[in-house]
């Protein structure tokens, strides 16, 4: 895209500031000799978004170490991290592929898969085990569902899986962007619904390591702020801003106890067709 010179003198107000020695030591310690690629990454990420330039440039900065401190690209394209403006705040979120990373760094997970399912693949739930049946075959491209499925190598498992409709529920109560025209929602409606049922499954479920949690702790505390924030302002302020996604699941999915961790081992990562 064209940038005007007030564009341009933003892009340089904010290679300013990730050559400063906080935000260049910060990337380097965490990305040793990847550091460069991260930092030319982040350049890109702002002078391709005009939405982003309308930040504070050293917030954006300290938005894209969060990243780095987990030591994911925070291309857009790649899905595995974003920095998104809410009300021009920039906000780090992480992608579903991020998510996918997070859990296989904990050596705990066997098998981890995310996928939609189509019109005629699901054929029965049972709702006591939380179980389904997708052994149907396709009889359209329209896409009904969205699952999440991981097995530990202790072996235990567990499937979650939402409707179509259920996702758009879930978006239009916890994430205040869903009508943004530049929200990820509307770009990429699949990836952020996988995201979604990933994320309950691994929080409710899952094994988690520190950083995994924290990561999911301070996406549902901003969300959680955000919210709060539409309600004391009802009727008064304007939505246009970041993607924010789940909360807390029905407390009837909570499992009684749950799985110990065993020893590390590599997972095997299935990635969803057609991403």
């Amino acid at each position: 895209m064209a940038l005007n010179n007030q564009q341009l003198a933003k892009i340089d107000q904010f290679k300013n500031v990730i050559n400063s020695q906080t935000i260049r030591a910060q990337v380097r310690n965490s990305l040793k000799e990847h550091a460069g690629a991260f930092l030319s990454g982040m350049i890109d990420l702002y002078s391709g978004d005009n939405t982003l330039m309308n930040c504070d440039p050293e917030k954006v900065a300290l938005e894209c170490v969060k990243a780095a401190a987990l030591g994911l690209p925070i291309s857009k394209a790649l899905g595995f991290a974003y920095v998104v403006p809410y009300k021009n705040v920039p906000t780090f979120t992480i992608g579903y592929k991020g998510l996918i990373q997070l859990a296989q760094r904990t050596g705990q997970y066997q098998r981890l898969n995310a996928d939609v399912v189509y019109e005629g693949e699901l054929i029965s739930r049972d709702k006591m085990t939380g179980w389904i049946d997708m052994s149907g075959e396709a009889t359209s491209q329209t896409v009904v569902g969205y699952f999440a499925y991981f097995k530990l190598i202790n072996g235990f498992e567990k499937i979650f899986f939402m409707t179509k409709e259920k996702v758009e529920e879930w978006r239009d109560k916890y994430s205040p962007s869903a009508n943004a025209s530049f929200s990820p929602w509307k770009s990429e409606f699949d990836k952020m619904a996988l995201k979604t049922v990933l994320k309950r499954l691994i929080s409710v479920y899952g094994p988690m390591s520190t950083e995994m949690a924290d990561v999911i702790a301070a996406e549902e505390n901003h969300e959680d702020k955000v919210n709060r924030n539409i309600d004391a302002n009802a009727n008064i302020i304007e939505i246009d801003g970041a993607e924010l996604t789940a909360a807390q699941p029905d407390q009837a999915q909570l499992p009684e106890t749950a799985p110990t961790p065993p020893p590390a081992a590599q997972a095997e990562i299935i990635p969803p067709a057609g991403f």
